[in-house]
């Protein structure tokens, strides 16, 4: 329920950041006419995204089980892609973000069409809609059909949507540079959880080598799937399923949150320490060069008016 709310915290507040600049410069260009327009863009991105859950939700019951989890890892794998994604281009274009979108809006307005201000609704929602209805649907699975996650979620977004509101009201002050540096870390370690699941999916589908294959190493005394080195790469990289139940609170607290289970393949490990080293690296070197270019603007700015004070001197 925890990594659900702040997923659904952290997509739902840019979403609701994202509808709140439209709605603003809407009004201050006195276009309070052309919002009925642009909401109608909005519901029709959450209609979408609503819909897409539908029908991985219950599309699925009609399909074998080997395609079940076919189309699961795909899917969290498209789910991974698309957060990574959106991670780097909100640190990349998250100071443009109220410029781009107003000028997205002045295009719409000058071409004086209906669609092009459903379409500016649609786009800004449809991106963060698709890509949070994929990772939630991509933990629920992991879990279970587990009413929790989903309560979790919809309280996250309940609350996004409060904060959004209150922000654009000018209500509440939030530093969201750093709300969006520490839930975008949050969000690097839940895709490392995630793929590692979705490989897992692939792995018992047979797509990919695995325990569940004949590529998987035997234990030569139990004849069962060997656990440790000796079973590097397709067998297990460790089972502690004795001291942690897998479905107990402490494993789906650590599923949640880290990526762990208490069985895991080797291959599950490599992907997820992989990510983790790769992604996290790009992650906090990002935050870093913002970090710094931020900090020469400020010792420009400061320096500017002793300049031009010599000059005039």
């Amino acid at each position: 329920m925890l990594a659900t709310f702040l997923i659904g915290l952290r997509e739902g507040l840019e979403a609701a950041l994202v509808v709140g600049i439209l709605v603003a410069y809407l009004r201050r260009l006195g276009r309070r006419d052309a919002l009925p327009k642009m909401w109608a863009g909005v519901g029709l991105a959450i209609a979408l995204a609503l819909a897409i859950g539908a029908v991985l939700t219950f599309g699925a019951y009609e399909l074998t089980f080997q395609a079940q989890e076919l189309i699961g890892g795909g899917l969290s794998l498209v789910a991974v892609a698309m957060v990574t994604w959106m991670i780097f281009w909100m640190q990349r274009a998250g100071r443009t973000m109220k410029s781009t979108l107003e000028s997205g809006i002045d295009r719409a307005l000058t071409a004086g069409g209906l669609w092009a201000l459903i379409a500016i609704g649609f786009v800004s929602v449809a991106r963060e809609g698709i890509e949070t209805t994929l990772l939630l649907w991509s933990m629920v699975q992991s879990f279970g059909d587990a009413p929790s996650a989903l309560l979790g979620a919809l309280l996250g977004l309940t609350v996004a949507v409060l904060l959004g509101w209150l922000i654009s009201r000018g209500a509440l002050r939030l530093d969201l540079r750093r709300f969006f540096a520490w839930t975008g870390g949050f969000l690097v370690i839940v895709a490392a959880g995630v793929l590692a699941y979705a490989l897992m999916d692939l792995q018992e589908a047979g797509a990919l080598p695995g325990p569940f294959t004949a590529a998987a190493p035997l234990d030569p005394v139990t004849g069962a799937v060997a656990v440790g080195w000796a079973a590097f790469p397709f067998g297990w990289a460790f089972d502690v399923s004795s001291a942690i139940a897998p479905g107990g609170a402490l494993a789906s607290i650590l599923q949640a949150t880290v990526g762990f289970m208490p069985a895991m393949t080797w291959l599950q490990v490599v992907a997820w320490v992989v990510y983790i080293a790769v992604v996290g690296w790009l992650y906090v070197r990002g935050l870093r060069s913002a970090r710094s270019s931020r900090r020469e603007q400020r010792t420009a700015s400061s320096s500017s008016p002793s300049l031009s004070q010599q000059g005039a001197a």
